[in-house]
Formats: structure tokens, sequence, C-alpha cells
């Protein structure tokens, strides 16, 4: 399908060496757009700046991803085990393993922190 849209002169600079990637560029930014307003988790990059806000302990447990995360984590798994993910899906699923990873470590430390005191 074709899709004409008007864009500021200077986006279309941007754009134009990445006009290849404009697909996955879309994607991913609509990813974000559509995660915008949920309540815990709204998106990847999300996580990462409720963690480098310094939230407290009790914050930090309290983490959890948002009904629209929750959904794409549930359909990659359910296509990894049928037909199997493609090349741009396996790097979103690397991508949100190493941040889970992050979010995990955080909410080990906050219990320590809570227990400790």
């Amino acid at each position: 399908m074709q899709i004409n849209v008007d864009i500021p002169d200077e986006l279309a600079l941007r754009l134009n060496p990445l006009q290849a990637q404009l697909p996955k560029i879309l994607e991913l930014g609509l990813r974000e757009w559509t995660a915008q307003g949920e309540s815990g988790f709204s998106g990847l990059a999300d996580v990462l700046e409720i963690l480098a806000s310094l939230p407290s302990a009790e914050e930090i447990l309290a983490l959890k991803p948002s009904h629209a995360l929750q959904q794409q984590v549930e359909h990659l798994l359910a296509k990894n085990k049928t037909v199997g993910l493609t090349v741009e899906e396996e790097c979103w699923w690397q991508q949100y393993e190493y941040v889970e990873h992050l979010v995990r470590m955080a909410k080990a430390r906050a219990l320590l922190k809570l227990k400790a005191s």
C-alpha cells in the first residue's frame, strides 16, 4: 500500500537516506504512540525513563508492564511457538528481555533495601 504524507522539509531531509527503513521506523513509532497514556510500562523506553528517575524502593517494586506491553509480549510468545519471529520481532524481543532483566535487578535491590531498613 502506498501512503502520501506531507511532512516538514527538515524531517524529509532526515528521512531521505532512510527510505528503505521507513516501514520499520513507522512501526516502532506506532508502537510507542499506541502505548502512550497506559499505566505502568507504556513501552520499553518509558521503563528506562522510570528507572532513571531514581524511584523509591516501593515504586520499583510496584512496577508492572502496561496492558499494551503485556499483549505485545504474549503475541510474540505465541507467534514464536507457531511460525517463529521475524528479524525485527526478534530484535524487539531481545530489547524486551534486556529491559526486563534490568527491572528484575532493580526490584531485587529494592527488596534488599527495604529489608535492611
